[in-house]
Protein backbone atom coordinates (compact mmCIF):
# COMPACT_ATOMS: atom_id res chain seq x y z
CA UNK A 1 0.00 0.00 0.00
CA UNK A 2 1.39 3.36 -1.09
CA UNK A 3 0.38 7.03 -0.14
CA UNK A 4 0.84 10.12 -1.46
CA UNK A 5 2.63 13.61 0.31
CA UNK A 6 0.72 16.16 0.24
CA UNK A 7 0.92 19.23 -2.41
CA UNK A 8 0.63 23.01 -2.10
CA UNK A 9 -1.24 22.70 -5.18
CA UNK A 10 -4.21 20.55 -3.65
CA UNK A 11 -4.27 20.93 0.63
CA UNK A 12 -4.93 24.45 1.56
CA UNK A 13 -8.73 24.41 1.10
CA UNK A 14 -9.56 26.15 4.28
CA UNK A 15 -12.23 24.51 7.04
CA UNK A 16 -12.66 21.02 7.10
CA UNK A 17 -13.99 19.86 3.77
CA UNK A 18 -15.81 23.32 2.03
CA UNK A 19 -12.90 23.66 -0.39
CA UNK A 20 -11.61 21.01 -2.28
CA UNK A 21 -8.24 22.63 -2.91
CA UNK A 22 -5.88 25.49 -3.72
CA UNK A 23 -4.58 26.42 -6.59
CA UNK A 24 -1.27 28.46 -5.63
CA UNK A 25 0.16 30.14 -8.89
CA UNK A 26 3.57 29.90 -9.45
CA UNK A 27 3.84 26.64 -7.58
CA UNK A 28 4.91 23.09 -8.44
CA UNK A 29 4.26 19.61 -7.42
CA UNK A 30 7.48 19.77 -5.64
CA UNK A 31 9.62 16.76 -5.23
CA UNK A 32 8.06 13.43 -3.95
CA UNK A 33 11.09 11.45 -2.71
CA UNK A 34 11.21 7.58 -2.44
CA UNK A 35 8.37 5.90 -2.51
CA UNK A 36 6.80 4.64 0.30
CA UNK A 37 6.95 1.16 1.53
CA UNK A 38 4.91 -1.30 3.46
CA UNK A 39 6.73 -3.41 5.76
CA UNK A 40 7.03 -7.33 4.51
CA UNK A 41 6.20 -9.63 7.48
CA UNK A 42 9.37 -10.02 9.83
CA UNK A 43 10.98 -7.05 8.72
CA UNK A 44 12.66 -4.85 11.33
CA UNK A 45 12.18 -1.49 10.90
CA UNK A 46 12.96 2.14 12.96
CA UNK A 47 10.71 4.97 12.87
CA UNK A 48 12.23 8.28 14.49
CA UNK A 49 9.64 10.59 16.28
CA UNK A 50 10.12 14.14 17.32
CA UNK A 51 8.61 15.31 20.19
CA UNK A 52 8.89 17.86 23.41
CA UNK A 53 6.08 16.08 25.20
CA UNK A 54 6.69 15.38 29.13
CA UNK A 55 7.31 11.61 29.76
CA UNK A 56 7.05 10.87 26.12
CA UNK A 57 9.86 8.16 26.39
CA UNK A 58 7.56 5.87 27.98
CA UNK A 59 4.70 5.07 26.42
CA UNK A 60 7.14 5.02 23.23
CA UNK A 61 9.21 1.82 25.19
CA UNK A 62 6.14 0.65 25.88
CA UNK A 63 5.59 0.47 22.22
CA UNK A 64 8.85 -0.76 21.52
CA UNK A 65 8.35 -3.43 24.45
CA UNK A 66 4.98 -4.37 22.45
CA UNK A 67 6.57 -4.53 18.69
CA UNK A 68 9.70 -5.71 18.55
CA UNK A 69 9.34 -5.45 14.43
CA UNK A 70 8.49 -1.61 14.40
CA UNK A 71 10.74 0.15 16.93
CA UNK A 72 10.11 3.97 17.36
CA UNK A 73 13.22 5.99 18.48
CA UNK A 74 12.45 9.31 20.39
CA UNK A 75 13.91 12.42 19.78
CA UNK A 76 13.38 15.26 22.05
CA UNK A 77 13.33 19.43 20.20
CA UNK A 78 13.59 22.13 22.11
CA UNK A 79 9.67 23.89 22.17
CA UNK A 80 11.14 27.56 23.56
CA UNK A 81 10.16 30.16 21.18
CA UNK A 82 9.06 27.77 18.18
CA UNK A 83 12.68 26.27 17.73
CA UNK A 84 10.74 22.34 16.89
CA UNK A 85 9.16 24.01 14.17
CA UNK A 86 12.26 25.34 12.98
CA UNK A 87 14.22 22.47 13.03
CA UNK A 88 11.06 20.60 11.25
CA UNK A 89 10.91 22.99 8.48
CA UNK A 90 14.69 23.45 7.97
CA UNK A 91 15.13 19.33 7.71
CA UNK A 92 12.25 19.21 5.50
CA UNK A 93 14.03 21.50 2.89
CA UNK A 94 16.93 19.55 3.31
CA UNK A 95 14.91 16.40 2.56
CA UNK A 96 15.66 14.37 5.43
CA UNK A 97 12.57 14.68 8.40
CA UNK A 98 11.91 12.57 10.48
CA UNK A 99 9.08 9.71 10.03
CA UNK A 100 6.73 11.61 12.88
CA UNK A 101 6.51 14.54 14.56
CA UNK A 102 4.97 16.47 17.15
CA UNK A 103 2.69 19.13 15.51
CA UNK A 104 0.38 21.41 17.43
CA UNK A 105 -3.35 22.40 15.51
CA UNK A 106 -2.51 25.85 14.73
CA UNK A 107 0.91 25.13 12.31
CA UNK A 108 -0.22 22.10 10.95
CA UNK A 109 -1.30 24.31 8.00
CA UNK A 110 2.05 25.94 7.58
CA UNK A 111 3.72 22.14 7.14
CA UNK A 112 1.19 21.74 4.41
CA UNK A 113 2.75 24.62 2.67
CA UNK A 114 6.01 22.76 2.67
CA UNK A 115 4.57 19.65 1.28
CA UNK A 116 6.15 18.52 4.09
CA UNK A 117 3.03 15.98 5.68
CA UNK A 118 1.64 13.04 4.52
CA UNK A 119 -2.19 12.60 3.25
CA UNK A 120 -3.37 9.66 5.71
CA UNK A 121 -6.63 9.33 4.12
CA UNK A 122 -5.72 6.39 1.51
CA UNK A 123 -3.81 4.46 4.65
CA UNK A 124 -7.50 4.53 5.91
CA UNK A 125 -6.93 7.09 8.80
CA UNK A 126 -10.75 8.19 8.84
CA UNK A 127 -11.36 4.80 10.28
CA UNK A 128 -10.07 6.26 13.31
CA UNK A 129 -12.09 9.36 13.28
CA UNK A 130 -14.57 8.29 15.62
CA UNK A 131 -12.17 7.89 18.21
CA UNK A 132 -11.25 11.51 18.67
CA UNK A 133 -13.71 14.26 19.84
CA UNK A 134 -14.72 15.60 16.24
CA UNK A 135 -13.47 19.25 16.19
CA UNK A 136 -10.00 18.06 17.53
CA UNK A 137 -10.22 15.62 14.51
CA UNK A 138 -11.24 18.00 12.09
CA UNK A 139 -7.90 20.49 12.53
CA UNK A 140 -6.11 18.23 10.32
CA UNK A 141 -8.70 17.72 7.87
CA UNK A 142 -8.05 19.52 4.27
CA UNK A 143 -10.53 19.49 1.88
CA UNK A 144 -10.49 15.55 1.60
CA UNK A 145 -6.58 14.88 3.06
CA UNK A 146 -6.23 13.83 6.78
CA UNK A 147 -2.64 15.29 7.69
CA UNK A 148 -2.43 14.04 11.43
CA UNK A 149 -3.88 12.16 14.70
CA UNK A 150 -4.84 14.37 17.74
CA UNK A 151 -2.86 13.74 20.61
CA UNK A 152 -4.27 16.18 23.33
CA UNK A 153 -5.97 19.83 23.56
CA UNK A 154 -5.80 22.70 26.01
CA UNK A 155 -9.15 23.64 26.88
CA UNK A 156 -8.44 27.38 29.18
CA UNK A 157 -9.56 28.41 32.42
CA UNK A 158 -8.10 30.83 35.71
CA UNK A 159 -5.87 29.17 38.24
CA UNK A 160 -5.72 31.21 41.17
CA UNK A 161 -3.98 31.12 44.12
CA UNK A 162 -6.57 30.89 46.64
CA UNK A 163 -5.14 31.57 49.56
CA UNK A 164 -4.16 34.84 49.11
CA UNK A 165 -7.67 35.62 47.40
CA UNK A 166 -9.24 34.36 50.94
CA UNK A 167 -6.60 36.70 52.70
CA UNK A 168 -7.53 40.04 50.65
CA UNK A 169 -11.65 38.99 50.05
CA UNK A 170 -11.32 38.92 46.87
CA UNK A 171 -13.96 36.61 44.60
CA UNK A 172 -12.90 34.33 42.10
CA UNK A 173 -14.07 36.61 38.76
CA UNK A 174 -16.61 34.81 36.90
CA UNK A 175 -17.12 37.54 34.48
CA UNK A 176 -14.15 39.90 32.73
CA UNK A 177 -15.92 42.60 34.07
CA UNK A 178 -15.40 40.88 38.02
CA UNK A 179 -11.94 40.02 36.54
CA UNK A 180 -10.96 43.32 35.92
CA UNK A 181 -12.63 44.63 39.76
CA UNK A 182 -10.40 41.56 40.80
CA UNK A 183 -7.06 42.90 39.34
CA UNK A 184 -7.58 46.53 41.56
CA UNK A 185 -8.11 44.61 44.55
CA UNK A 186 -4.81 42.83 44.38
CA UNK A 187 -3.47 45.39 43.03
CA UNK A 188 -4.60 47.66 45.94
CA UNK A 189 -2.38 44.59 48.37
CA UNK A 190 0.56 45.06 46.20
CA UNK A 191 0.48 41.97 44.34
CA UNK A 192 -0.81 41.84 40.46
CA UNK A 193 -3.52 39.33 39.18
CA UNK A 194 -1.81 38.13 35.82
CA UNK A 195 0.72 39.57 33.42
CA UNK A 196 -0.49 40.54 29.40
CA UNK A 197 2.69 38.33 27.94
CA UNK A 198 3.03 40.49 24.83
CA UNK A 199 5.01 37.10 23.11
CA UNK A 200 2.59 35.02 23.53
CA UNK A 201 0.11 34.70 20.82
CA UNK A 202 -0.88 31.94 21.15
CA UNK A 203 -2.65 32.90 25.10
CA UNK A 204 -4.08 36.34 22.64
CA UNK A 205 -5.74 33.65 20.06
CA UNK A 206 -7.70 32.39 22.92
CA UNK A 207 -8.42 34.93 24.22
CA UNK A 208 -9.58 36.17 20.77
CA UNK A 209 -11.34 33.03 20.38
CA UNK A 210 -13.32 32.92 22.99
CA UNK A 211 -14.57 36.31 22.31
CA UNK A 212 -16.09 34.89 19.24
CA UNK A 213 -13.45 35.93 16.53
CA UNK A 214 -12.23 34.24 13.57
CA UNK A 215 -9.27 34.65 12.43
CA UNK A 216 -9.20 32.53 9.28
CA UNK A 217 -11.96 31.39 6.88
CA UNK A 218 -12.79 30.11 3.58
CA UNK A 219 -14.37 31.33 0.50
CA UNK A 220 -14.10 29.02 -2.38
CA UNK A 221 -10.08 28.88 -3.04
CA UNK A 222 -9.78 32.03 -0.48
CA UNK A 223 -8.62 32.61 2.58
CA UNK A 224 -10.52 35.07 4.59
CA UNK A 225 -8.04 36.83 7.31
CA UNK A 226 -10.30 38.52 9.90
CA UNK A 227 -7.48 39.08 12.61
CA UNK A 228 -8.58 43.00 13.30
CA UNK A 229 -12.30 41.92 13.55
CA UNK A 230 -14.63 43.27 15.86
CA UNK A 231 -14.51 40.67 18.83
CA UNK A 232 -10.41 40.90 18.71
CA UNK A 233 -10.71 44.53 18.97
CA UNK A 234 -12.72 44.11 22.01
CA UNK A 235 -10.24 42.05 23.58
CA UNK A 236 -7.33 44.23 22.47
CA UNK A 237 -9.19 46.94 24.28
CA UNK A 238 -9.93 44.92 27.72
CA UNK A 239 -6.16 44.21 28.27
CA UNK A 240 -5.02 47.84 26.64
CA UNK A 241 -6.89 49.54 29.25
CA UNK A 242 -5.82 46.93 32.13
CA UNK A 243 -1.92 47.95 31.00
CA UNK A 244 -2.65 50.93 31.17
CA UNK A 245 -4.13 51.49 34.63
CA UNK A 246 -1.08 49.10 35.90
CA UNK A 247 -3.20 46.44 37.10
CA UNK A 248 -1.65 43.52 34.92
CA UNK A 249 2.31 43.63 34.33
CA UNK A 250 3.20 43.33 31.61
CA UNK A 251 6.43 40.51 31.65
CA UNK A 252 6.43 37.36 29.66
CA UNK A 253 5.28 34.05 30.91
CA UNK A 254 6.72 30.63 31.76
CA UNK A 255 10.06 32.73 32.16
CA UNK A 256 12.43 32.73 35.56
CA UNK A 257 11.09 36.08 36.45
CA UNK A 258 7.01 35.06 35.91
CA UNK A 259 7.71 31.80 37.89
CA UNK A 260 9.77 34.10 40.56
CA UNK A 261 6.42 36.35 40.81
CA UNK A 262 4.25 32.87 41.31
CA UNK A 263 6.22 31.73 44.26
CA UNK A 264 6.37 34.71 45.69
CA UNK A 265 3.11 35.52 45.60
CA UNK A 266 3.49 38.67 43.27
CA UNK A 267 1.54 37.15 40.59
CA UNK A 268 -1.56 35.97 41.93
CA UNK A 269 -3.58 34.53 38.74
CA UNK A 270 -3.12 32.85 36.08
CA UNK A 271 -5.56 32.63 32.37
CA UNK A 272 -4.17 29.06 31.33
CA UNK A 273 -4.90 25.78 29.89
CA UNK A 274 -5.51 22.44 31.19
CA UNK A 275 -1.84 21.78 30.84
CA UNK A 276 -1.00 24.41 33.18
CA UNK A 277 -0.88 22.20 36.21
CA UNK A 278 2.31 21.01 35.56
CA UNK A 279 3.67 24.01 34.48
CA UNK A 280 3.14 25.46 38.07
CA UNK A 281 3.50 22.04 40.42
CA UNK A 282 6.53 22.44 38.56
CA UNK A 283 8.04 25.46 39.12
CA UNK A 284 6.36 26.99 41.94
CA UNK A 285 6.43 24.08 44.10
CA UNK A 286 6.68 26.11 47.57
CA UNK A 287 3.40 27.13 46.51
CA UNK A 288 2.00 23.49 46.95
CA UNK A 289 -1.99 23.66 48.31
CA UNK A 290 -2.82 27.08 47.66
CA UNK A 291 -4.09 27.02 43.62
CA UNK A 292 -7.70 26.37 42.55
CA UNK A 293 -8.52 25.91 38.77
CA UNK A 294 -11.45 28.02 38.14
CA UNK A 295 -13.79 28.47 34.74
CA UNK A 296 -12.11 31.21 32.32
CA UNK A 297 -14.21 34.41 32.83
CA UNK A 298 -17.60 35.27 30.66
CA UNK A 299 -18.10 37.92 28.38
CA UNK A 300 -21.47 37.92 29.94
CA UNK A 301 -22.63 36.58 33.23
CA UNK A 302 -24.24 33.21 32.73
CA UNK A 303 -22.72 32.17 29.58
CA UNK A 304 -20.39 28.88 29.21
CA UNK A 305 -18.31 29.94 26.24
CA UNK A 306 -14.42 28.78 26.12
CA UNK A 307 -11.81 28.38 24.10
CA UNK A 308 -8.62 26.05 23.14
CA UNK A 309 -4.64 26.99 23.59
CA UNK A 310 -1.81 25.31 22.07
CA UNK A 311 -3.13 21.14 21.22
CA UNK A 312 -1.13 18.66 19.36
CA UNK A 313 -0.87 16.21 16.79
CA UNK A 314 1.19 13.05 16.14
CA UNK A 315 2.07 14.02 12.27
CA UNK A 316 3.33 11.88 9.58
CA UNK A 317 6.10 13.43 7.37
CA UNK A 318 6.10 12.99 4.13
CA UNK A 319 9.02 11.70 2.98
CA UNK A 320 8.38 8.62 6.11
CA UNK A 321 9.38 5.30 4.35
CA UNK A 322 7.05 3.21 6.06
CA UNK A 323 3.93 5.39 6.47
CA UNK A 324 1.09 2.88 7.78
CA UNK A 325 3.57 1.33 10.25
CA UNK A 326 3.48 5.27 11.72
CA UNK A 327 -0.21 5.67 11.51
CA UNK A 328 -0.19 2.39 13.24
CA UNK A 329 1.84 4.23 15.84
CA UNK A 330 0.78 7.24 16.07
CA UNK A 331 -3.60 6.08 16.52
CA UNK A 332 -2.26 3.57 19.59
CA UNK A 333 -0.08 6.28 21.11
CA UNK A 334 -2.95 8.65 21.05
CA UNK A 335 -6.04 6.16 21.96
CA UNK A 336 -3.90 3.20 23.81
CA UNK A 337 -5.73 3.28 27.32
CA UNK A 338 -2.19 2.71 29.10
CA UNK A 339 -0.09 4.73 26.61
CA UNK A 340 -3.04 7.57 27.42
CA UNK A 341 -2.03 7.06 31.16
CA UNK A 342 1.78 7.27 30.91
CA UNK A 343 0.83 10.64 28.73
CA UNK A 344 -1.47 12.10 31.45
CA UNK A 345 0.85 11.04 34.11
CA UNK A 346 3.59 12.91 31.93
CA UNK A 347 1.52 16.22 31.89
CA UNK A 348 0.52 16.18 27.94
CA UNK A 349 -2.92 18.18 28.27
CA UNK A 350 -6.50 16.86 28.04
CA UNK A 351 -6.42 13.95 26.06
CA UNK A 352 -7.89 13.95 22.25
CA UNK A 353 -9.00 10.48 22.38
CA UNK A 354 -13.04 9.66 23.87
CA UNK A 355 -12.41 6.75 25.61
CA UNK A 356 -9.42 5.13 27.66
CA UNK A 357 -9.35 7.67 30.78
CA UNK A 358 -11.58 8.92 33.26
CA UNK A 359 -11.68 12.62 33.96
CA UNK A 360 -10.44 12.13 37.61
CA UNK A 361 -7.35 10.24 36.18
CA UNK A 362 -5.86 13.96 34.95
CA UNK A 363 -5.91 15.66 38.73
CA UNK A 364 -2.57 13.84 38.53
CA UNK A 365 -1.51 17.40 40.36
CA UNK A 366 -4.15 17.23 43.31
CA UNK A 367 -2.42 17.69 46.44
CA UNK A 368 -0.94 21.42 44.72
CA UNK A 369 -4.37 22.44 43.93
CA UNK A 370 -5.53 21.44 47.53
CA UNK A 371 -7.37 18.37 46.87
CA UNK A 372 -9.81 20.36 44.56
CA UNK A 373 -10.51 17.95 41.27
CA UNK A 374 -9.80 20.60 38.94
CA UNK A 375 -10.12 18.75 35.63
CA UNK A 376 -13.40 18.68 35.83
CA UNK A 377 -13.12 22.56 35.40
CA UNK A 378 -11.34 21.74 32.15
CA UNK A 379 -13.73 18.96 31.06
CA UNK A 380 -16.13 21.54 31.11
CA UNK A 381 -14.57 24.10 29.32
CA UNK A 382 -13.40 21.21 26.70
CA UNK A 383 -17.54 20.47 26.05
CA UNK A 384 -17.95 24.20 25.33
CA UNK A 385 -15.53 25.64 23.36
CA UNK A 386 -16.50 27.34 20.05
CA UNK A 387 -15.40 24.14 17.74
CA UNK A 388 -16.34 26.88 14.55
CA UNK A 389 -12.76 28.00 15.13
CA UNK A 390 -9.94 27.27 12.45
CA UNK A 391 -6.49 28.06 11.94
CA UNK A 392 -4.78 28.96 8.67
CA UNK A 393 -1.37 29.13 6.88
CA UNK A 394 1.33 30.71 8.73
CA UNK A 395 -0.04 31.16 12.58
CA UNK A 396 3.64 30.33 13.33
CA UNK A 397 4.86 33.34 11.70
CA UNK A 398 1.51 35.61 12.88
CA UNK A 399 2.92 35.10 16.54
CA UNK A 400 6.16 36.54 16.11
CA UNK A 401 3.88 39.83 13.98
CA UNK A 402 2.04 39.83 17.19
CA UNK A 403 4.74 39.75 19.81
CA UNK A 404 6.84 42.46 18.06
CA UNK A 405 3.95 45.02 17.53
CA UNK A 406 2.99 43.89 21.12
CA UNK A 407 6.35 44.62 22.48
CA UNK A 408 6.63 47.92 20.05
CA UNK A 409 3.24 48.43 21.81
CA UNK A 410 4.01 48.82 25.13
CA UNK A 411 7.56 50.44 24.49
CA UNK A 412 6.00 53.41 22.12
CA UNK A 413 2.32 53.71 23.83
CA UNK A 414 1.47 52.46 20.45
CA UNK A 415 -2.89 51.26 20.78
CA UNK A 416 -3.35 47.78 20.73
CA UNK A 417 -6.06 48.02 17.83
CA UNK A 418 -3.10 49.23 15.95
CA UNK A 419 -1.07 46.25 16.49
CA UNK A 420 -4.22 44.50 14.92
CA UNK A 421 -4.24 46.54 11.98
CA UNK A 422 -0.35 46.63 11.20
CA UNK A 423 -0.53 42.29 11.98
CA UNK A 424 -3.68 42.12 9.36
CA UNK A 425 -1.69 43.82 7.19
CA UNK A 426 1.27 41.61 7.66
CA UNK A 427 -0.63 38.41 7.58
CA UNK A 428 -1.94 38.97 4.14
CA UNK A 429 1.18 39.90 2.63
CA UNK A 430 2.90 36.92 3.90
CA UNK A 431 0.47 34.48 2.37
CA UNK A 432 0.08 36.82 -0.97
CA UNK A 433 3.93 36.08 -0.80
CA UNK A 434 2.94 32.23 -0.39
CA UNK A 435 1.05 32.64 -3.45
CA UNK A 436 -2.28 31.78 -1.58
CA UNK A 437 -5.80 33.89 -2.33
CA UNK A 438 -6.32 35.90 -0.07
CA UNK A 439 -8.79 39.03 1.35
CA UNK A 440 -9.47 40.99 4.21
CA UNK A 441 -12.52 40.32 6.86
CA UNK A 442 -13.57 40.97 9.78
Amino acid sequence: MTSNPVHRRTVLGGAAALVAGFALAGCGDGDDGPEPEERRKGQKIELTFWSWVPGIDKPVDRWNRENPEVQVKVEKVSAVNGEQYAKMHAAIKAGNPPDLGQIEFPVVPSFLLDNGLLDLAPLGAARHKGKFFGWQWQQSVFGKGVYAIPQASGPMGLFVRQDLFDEWGVRTPGTWDEYESAAKAVRKKGAWIETFAPTNGNRFAGLAWQAGAKWYAADGDTWIVGIDDEPTRKVADYWESLVRRKLVKTIPDRQNAWYKDLQTGAVAAWLGASWGDALLSGNAPGTKGKWRAAPMPQWKAGEKVFANWGGSTTAVFAKARYPKDALDFAVWLNTDPESIALLIDGGYGFPSAKKGYATADLDVDKPFFGGQAYSRIFADAGAHVDTSWRWGPGVDTLYQRLGDAFTDALADGGSFRAVLKKVQGQTLADLKGKGLKVESGG
